[in-house]
């Protein structure tokens, strides 16, 4: 393998608090180093339009505070065609980079996977995602964050709901995962969460109305994580009006605030571990593998187990919900 003298980096996909803070990390570790640093804007399509710019210390100074991405991110359908991601090696090799550091979730990885198998680039990747969809490590990077944004969004509804004696139902992010649903619903109080994996085993509505949702309860908070094949919290709020007329059903769809706002100090921690560590593994040889965080130990998965597996909820705490909402 070729050495390594200049390190490429990119956020790429959605955006998620402690971004910044591993953008600084990955630039002052590899700088540290010996390494020269270039910060690539808006994800893979600052790679095809030759957004690339120089990075010095300087660059991350003051930013570790801060939610989003200092280097922007964007879709990028070229970078889905052979023909764009030949354009994007060939811009990465005019900007002198050996070796890429990107940021994100499933999909940044999966662009990262392809683009390494056809051109032998050194890539190292970051869990960069408040979905926690990723395997191979016990945390993501603004997973906690967005977890207390959600809290706290749902502390200050559940005075409304009390107020006015409602059901209501508040879909949160997560896609095919739900593990923002049902922590939040943990730490909220709230009387259920209604989650992707559960939904071809149970009627998780009628099971809440039936035997979960007391008559003795003036109101109820009801987290679900937004699913697209079932509609999320508006088409169970359709059921309930159709099924159970008897409670006055609402939405609350928190959107993107769950992406935004200063990462907590969990966030930041954990992406200065995993950001400082990637340089590590590119000095070690490692390539095509994610930084993960297992039991509180730096760990390298193959980007390809990273996006093959899939961690289960632990059934456990779905009954805890059960069990302390009565």
């Amino acid at each position: 393998m070729a050495t390594i003298k200049c390190i490429g980096i990119l956020t790429s996909g959605g955006d998620a608090p402690g971004m910044n803070a591993a953008i600084r990390a990955v630039t002052r570790s590899a700088i540290y180093h010996g390494y020269a640093v270039k910060g690539i804007m808006r994800g893979y399509k600052g790679l095809v339009t030759n957004e690339i710019v120089d990075f010095k210390s300087g660059s991350v100074s003051n930013i570790i505070q801060l939610g989003g991405t200092i280097l922007k991110t964007a879709r990028c359908k070229e970078f889905t065609t052979p023909e764009g991601r030949k354009l994007a090696y060939e811009n990465l090799q005019a900007a002198g980079i050996d070796a890429l550091v990107v940021i994100g979730g499933d999909g940044t990885l999966t662009g990262a996977k392809i683009f390494a198998e056809e051109f032998d680039v050194p890539i190292i990747g970051l869990p960069g995602t408040i979905d926690r969809d990723l395997g191979g490590t016990d945390h993501t990077i603004g997973y906690d964050t967005a977890l207390n944004t959600i809290m706290e969004s749902i502390d200050k509804l559940r005075d409304t709901a009390s107020s006015h004696e409602r059901l209501f139902f508040v879909e949160v992010m997560g896609h095919t995962a739900g593990y923002l649903a049902l922590y939040s619903a943990l730490a909220s109080g709230a009387e259920a969460a209604i989650i992707p994996e559960m939904e071809t085993e149970v009627d998780q509505l009628g099971e809440l109305i039936n035997h979960g949702f007391r008559k003795s309860k003036n109101s109820a908070i009801v987290i679900v994580a937004e699913n697209p094949e079932t509609g999320g919290a508006t088409a169970l709020a359709e059921r309930v009006k159709k099924e159970y007329p008897e409670y006055d059903a609402r939405v609350t769809i928190l959107g993107h605030i769950q992406r935004g706002g200063s990462p907590t100090a969990r966030d930041r921690i954990l992406a200065s571990r995993m950001g400082e560590a990637a340089i590590e593994a590119l000095r070690e040889g490692q390539r095509n593998v994610m930084i993960g965080i297992q039991n509180g130990q730096i760990s390298y998965v193959p980007i390809s187990k990273a996006l093959r597996h899939r961690k289960e909820i632990d059934r456990d705490h779905l009954e805890l919900v059960k069990i302390l909402s009565i």
